[in-house]
């Protein structure tokens, strides 16, 4: 009984969490005159998809279709270039002795407090300079700067049992061996984490490409949606049905990695 009770506030707080997504989900699937109508109607009295249809492949003021691939593609190449880079850079700093590691990790804890819009004017310059603009380039590298995903794996390497890393090197195995075949294996929640985390990030990334993409054929998904604000009139309709179509990939992605994530948050707790 008591159990049950105690999921009486986290069913509460899931719905608050869910009503918005939904009214924006049925909001979609609403013809325009019942969006407006007094009083509002929760349920869609006639549904449609023609909103759906319309936000997916209207070209009048961004490539809606388009932008969604691009923000697939950008999130997805990011994602797996900083697992790659991340956690080859948390093992060095938790398990490979070299002169000025130190120094580097401080580096590292250090640009966690400077904030991201400090950076923008710079990078822009840089990638203007570098006639980047406009180009995946500008989409994909700024993302693989970000100091949170070493600092995350270094913890996670850290909390590994030294013993392993001994037995693996009394068989003989060099760093890169060790790495690959002994420590990654035990890590795959918390690269799980933050894979999750840095396609989560990077596609529902704003400022940046607002910034440095003009063209309507390299517009992510959120710019494209905002585009479909007019200046005059806003058919909230194909807004929201822009925004349901984006949202979905995210939902499905967490609900098919949840256990991952649990375990991520899990593994925080070992120790040596």
């Amino acid at each position: 009984m008591l159990a049950a009770v105690s999921f009486v506030p986290l069913l509460a707080l899931a719905a608050l969490w869910l009503l918005p997504l939904a009214w924006i989900a049925l909001t979609g699937l609403k013809p325009e005159p019942e969006i407006i109508r007094l009083p509002i109607r929760w349920m869609p009295v006639h549904a449609t998809t023609e909103n759906f249809g319309i936000a997916l492949t209207t070209t009048r003021t961004a490539n809606v279709g388009r932008a969604f691939f691009n923000s697939a593609f950008v999130a997805g190449a990011e994602t797996l270039l900083i697992l790659a880079i991340d956690a080859a850079a948390g093992y060095a700093l938790a398990r490979l002795r070299f002169r000025g590691r130190a120094l580097v990790f401080g580096v590292i804890v250090a640009s966690l407090m400077v904030p991201a819009q400090i950076t923008l004017v710079p990078l822009y310059l840089m990638f203007a300079d570098a006639g980047w603009l406009n180009s995946y380039q500008a989409l994909i590298l700024p993302g693989l700067s970000r100091a949170f995903g070493v600092f995350l794996m270094r913890q996670f390497f850290l909390a590994l049992p030294g013993d392993l890393h001994d037995a693996a090197r009394i068989d003989g195995a060099g760093p890169f061996t060790i790495f690959r075949r002994v420590a990654l294996p035990l890590v795959k929640p918390a690269l799980a984490a933050l894979g999750i985390f840095t396609f989560l990030r990077s596609w529902n990334d704003f400022t940046w490409p607002l910034i440095a993409i003009s063209s309507n054929e390299m517009m992510t998904l959120p710019v494209a949606l905002a585009r479909l604000l007019g200046s005059y009139r806003v058919e909230y309709g194909i807004v929201m049905a822009g925004a349901t179509a984006s949202a979905l990939p995210l939902i499905i992605v967490f609900f098919l990695a949840q256990r991952q994530i649990i375990q991520g948050v899990a593994l925080t707790g070992m120790k040596d």
